[in-house]
């Protein structure tokens, strides 16, 4: 067989294994740009539920950004209304109501503060916060329609 032949009739399965492997891929791309144990944190069935407002099974962007805002409520704030190190890494139960506990654990770690503070100035500016979950929110919605279905939010 001619090296044309045989990649002639080794691509559609080197295609074929590149888009079996796709999600893996990306969840990999979501845990490595936020934390293994954000990821984890946000990705179960009890943190869907909570931002899942309207019932529909899905999370719209809209109902996403508005949880991020409410999770960023939940942080004390300098004059400047930046969030520090300490302040963010502080654990309070001010995101109880709204939040699973993995959740708030994974988030509010110094690995995730650094990764959200795209300015490295050491402050988390809301701009940053909002920036970062919108992000996120664009990587998991992996067929591009504006909402996360169980599939894409859980990562299965």
């Amino acid at each position: 067989m001619s090296p044309l032949q045989w990649i002639h009739r080794s691509l559609p399965l080197a295609v074929l294994a590149a888009l079996a492997c796709a999600p893996l891929a990306f969840a990999d791309d979501v845990a490595s740009f936020a934390t293994g144990g954000y990821a984890r944190g946000l990705r179960t069935p009890d943190e869907m539920h909570k931002l899942d407002t309207d019932g529909d099974s899905t999370i719209s962007k809209d109902e996403w950004l508005a949880y991020q805002e409410k999770v960023w409520s939940t942080f004390p704030k300098n004059k400047d209304g930046k969030v520090d190190e300490k302040a963010f890494t502080t654990r309070t139960g001010a995101m109880v109501s709204f939040a699973t506990g993995d959740y708030a654990r994974g988030l509010k770690t110094k690995e995730m503060m650094h990764k959200i503070d795209s300015d490295r100035d050491g402050m988390v500016s809301h701009d940053e916060f909002i920036a970062y979950q919108t992000k996120l929110f664009e990587m998991m919605d992996t067929n591009h329609t504006g909402s996360l279905g169980p599939q894409e939010f859980l990562g299965n």
